[in-house]
């Protein structure tokens, strides 16, 4: 074998791994060292990508994006198992309970609220300036706001797939302004607040870390003295689950082909675009596993560790972030200008005073760590939810970063007619009506479902 510089397959991983490193350490400097960057709660992952985006539009760097491409893809995946995998706090009552269910309620009705916008002003430009645009375009906009790059590159190669030309940047463009509505937008209504002494603004230093912070080890766990390293452990988890979703997803496409070729075109490329679902599942189910394998005595040891887990998932949704956002594509944007300002604008603004709205009756004895937390995700990802509570709730003193967790987990239960919606709006003129009526009813639906039986303040004390 070829080991030397010539091997261009041996070493392009590593040149491409080095540059996006370079770029992760240069952006923590200048966000160490700028304090308008610093005060701007911008990301480090987010600002780095800008960085690769910048230089490889430039053509200062010459980026593999294929390589990009599948970092963003694998990233949201192995994030989301090595989430999965976590051992959950156990709620204390039926109240939290209920506040973890609603939450996942407010989230996915966020995205549906989001989707509604989005295809109001396709449409309209569709009927009037742009007649060519790609009439499906507006669900893109919760994917790219409140899922994150991950789902707004794979819902955009699939619509790009299907005739929207420039689908996938135009996903990943709404996903990069959406962070900046988190960070800019978040910090502008913090500041208002404070001016107004509605809230204490809290100084302190910058806290690394993209997920709430668990103990490192919990009681039964296996001993650092152990022959395996811990860390190793859970990649070998989190790993073992990746290769069980491929070949859970590999035997399921194949089935339906067996069945019917046009079901399995049909099915095929939804159920790859979001394996992370299927990750996630059999990550849970191997959590249940494991626990009934402890319950039983035949395991003495707990293997998973929320803390490394948590570390795990925090450095593959940062190569995910920073993947996605150097991978677009600028010139796949020209001509879609309009609709991108029009549904980055209105997404922004119309997404906090529906959480105002909503998070002011749901967490009453919280609402302004409430509102920011889920402001902060439902524009970017949980990370930019927890960097905007931390500089009102630095110690999680309220139960607002946790429910941004706990409210994930059920909102997965309600957000899986999305998978559905998808699909079904890009089909022809009729089907997407049919699904904007659908979309609608559903979101009232959790609407009321939220208000009807919202916890009083009394419960929560």
């Amino acid at each position: 074998m070829d080991f030397s510089a010539s091997n261009h397959s041996l070493w392009n991983i590593v040149i491409q791994f080095g540059i996006i490193a370079a770029a992760i350490l240069v952006a923590t400097l200048l966000r160490r060292k700028t304090p308008f960057i610093r005060k701007s709660l911008l990301p480090t992952a987010v600002l780095a990508g800008f960085i690769l985006l910048l230089l490889r539009s430039t053509h200062v760097l010459n980026l593999d994006t294929d390589f990009l491409k599948m970092m963003t893809y694998h990233g949201i995946a192995i994030g989301f198992i090595a989430l999965s995998l976590r051992i959950p706090v156990s709620q204390d009552n039926e109240k939290g309970k209920l506040v973890a269910v609603k939450s996942g309620a407010l989230i996915v009705s966020s995205y549906l609220m989001q989707a509604l916008i989005g295809f109001a002003i396709v449409l309209a430009l569709a009927y009037t300036f742009m007649p060519g645009l790609f009439k499906a375009a507006g669900i893109l906009l919760p994917m790219g706001y409140g899922q994150g790059p991950g789902q707004a590159n794979n819902v955009g190669a699939t619509y790009e797939a299907m005739g929207f030309a420039g689908g996938r940047s135009f996903g990943l463009a709404l996903a990069a302004a959406g962070y900046l509505c988190a960070c800019i937008i978040g910090v502008i209504y913090l500041n208002i607040l404070a001016r107004k002494n509605k809230l204490r603004k809290i100084e302190h230093g910058d806290i690394s870390g993209s997920v709430n912070v668990d103990a490192f080890e919990d009681q039964g766990e296996i001993p650092v003295a152990e022959s395996i390293d811990r860390f190793s452990m859970q990649v070998a988890l989190v790993v073992i689950v990746y290769l069980a979703t491929y070949l859970v997803t590999w035997g399921i496409t194949s089935g339906l082909a067996a069945i019917s070729q046009s079901l399995s075109d049909s099915l095929s490329s939804i159920l790859w675009g979001f394996n992370f679902i299927v990750g996630s599942a059999l990550a849970m189910l191997l959590r249940y596993i494991l626990k009934k394998l402890r319950k039983f005595k035949v395991m003495t040891r707990q293997y998973q560790n929320n803390y490394l887990l948590s570390r795990i998932s925090g450095v593959a949704f940062d190569m995910m972030i920073v993947a996605g956002i150097a991978s677009i594509d600028i010139a796949d944007l020209s001509g879609l200008s309009a609709p991108f300002l029009l549904m980055a604008a209105a997404g922004g603004l119309i997404t906090l005073v529906y959480l105002r709205w909503l998070c002011k009756k749901l967490y009453p004895n919280y609402y302004h760590e409430a509102l920011v937390s889920m402001y902060g995700m439902m524009t970017g990802t949980i990370s930019s939810g927890i960097l905007l509570v931390r500089e009102i709730d630095p110690q999680f003193e309220t139960p607002a970063a946790n429910n941004l967790v706990t409210g994930s987990g059920t909102g997965i239960i309600f957000g899986i007619p999305m998978l559905i919606f998808i699909k079904t709006a890009a089909q022809n003129d009729t089907m997407l009506y049919v699904t904007i009526g659908i979309v609608a009813v559903y979101w009232l639906a959790l609407v009321l479902f939220i208000t009807k039986f919202r916890t009083k303040k009394r419960d929560l004390k």
